[in-house]
């Protein structure tokens, strides 16, 4: 029995779950539309393009759930789960998870993306083990900061050594599929990296590496 680990944005979905978020509040109006829909593409290019400031975007995207009560924020996600997320969950990527099910193996979605946003999405695929940026909570209410290492680039190595040491899972025979540059730091550390639709950067070092790729996109 292995580790299965599986990036979220653009490798299980066929989108970005934190800029769908985000264009969501804008179509809600429950955010400066304009200001809000610049920043939120800002930022996803800086994460293209292997620039993003991690702090900088969470200031920005943990404020509005800091200014919203629980209840609310959870019937906005409902919304967004059935609107923006559903019809971006690929049939190929449930089959690769459910074919590493059947082999027994463990699954883990690791995701830069904050846990309010992606937990419902990690259950819609039936992964109950789940890495993800933790926003801080205070008194039943998000903070608008960040609790512990956000879970990116080098942060998703750290914070997935501290979970197998919890867990006394280990990385042997594992796989790791991503769709991004930025994960490289882990892509290198697993036994089995598979570079899925990746972008530019990631296609270029799996070839040269002789790493495995994939496509989960529809008619691929």
């Amino acid at each position: 029995m292995a580790l299965a680990i599986f990036d979220l944005d653009n490798t299980l979905l066929n989108g970005d779950s934190d800029y769908l978020w985000g264009r969501f509040l804008v179509e809600l109006g429950v955010v400066d539309g304009d200001w809000y829909e610049s920043e939120n593409q800002r930022f996803y290019d800086e994460y293209k393009a292997g620039t993003l400031d991690i702090f900088e975007f969470l200031r920005f995207s943990l404020k509005p759930l800091a200014e919203h009560d629980l209840p609310t924020l959870n019937d906005w996600h409902a919304r967004f789960m059935e609107e923006k997320i559903r019809p971006i969950m690929q049939p190929k990527a449930q089959a690769l998870v459910d074919r590493h099910r059947e082999d027994g193996d463990t699954l883990l979605i690791i995701t830069a993306t904050n846990r309010f946003v992606t937990a419902p999405i990690a259950a819609a695929h039936g992964i109950d083990n789940l890495l993800a940026t933790e926003p801080a909570m205070q008194g039943g209410r998000y903070t608008g900061e960040v609790a512990g290492t956000p879970c990116f680039r080098a942060g998703k190595v750290e914070r997935l050594n501290r979970w197998l040491q919890e867990t006394g899972f280990n990385l042997e025979g594992g796989y790791f599929y991503s769709d991004s540059h930025n994960d490289l730091p882990l892509l290198e550390r697993v036994p089995h990296p598979v570079a899925v639709d990746a972008d530019d950067t990631l296609q270029q070092h799996a070839e040269q590496l002789g790493w495995d790729t994939i496509s989960l996109h529809d008619g691929a």
